[in-house]
C-alpha cells in the first residue's frame, strides 16, 4: 500500500504555522484513505452511539473543518 495523492491543499496553504505538521488526508493505492489528525479516542470513545465501537487497533481521529472542506473537491464520488 502506498500514498497516491493528497486530498485538498498542503497544510502550508491552509495557514500552518509549522509548515506541514497539521491535519492532512491522503488517498492510498488500495482505494482507502489515510488521515493525519489529533487522536481523540480517549475523549470521544465514551460518547459513541451504541452501534459504534473502536477496536484496539483503531483510533478516533479529529480533522479540523478547514482540512476536510479543502479535501472535499478531491474526494471521489465512487
Amino acid at each position: 500500500m502506498e500514498i497516491i495523492r493528497r486530498l485538498g491543499v498542503p497544510p502550508s496553504e491552509r495557514g500552518s504555522a509549522t509548515n506541514g505538521t497539521c491535519p492532512d488526508i491522503f488517498e492510498l493505492s488500495d482505494g482507502n484513505f489515510a488521515v493525519i489528525g489529533t487522536d481523540m479516542t480517549t475523549e470521544l470513545s465514551g460518547q459513541l452511539p451504541p452501534d459504534a465501537a473502536v477496536a484496539g487497533y483503531e483510533r478516533i481521529v479529529m480533522v479540523n473543518r478547514a482540512t476536510l472542506l479543502a479535501a472535499r473537491k478531491d474526494i471521489p464520488l465512487s
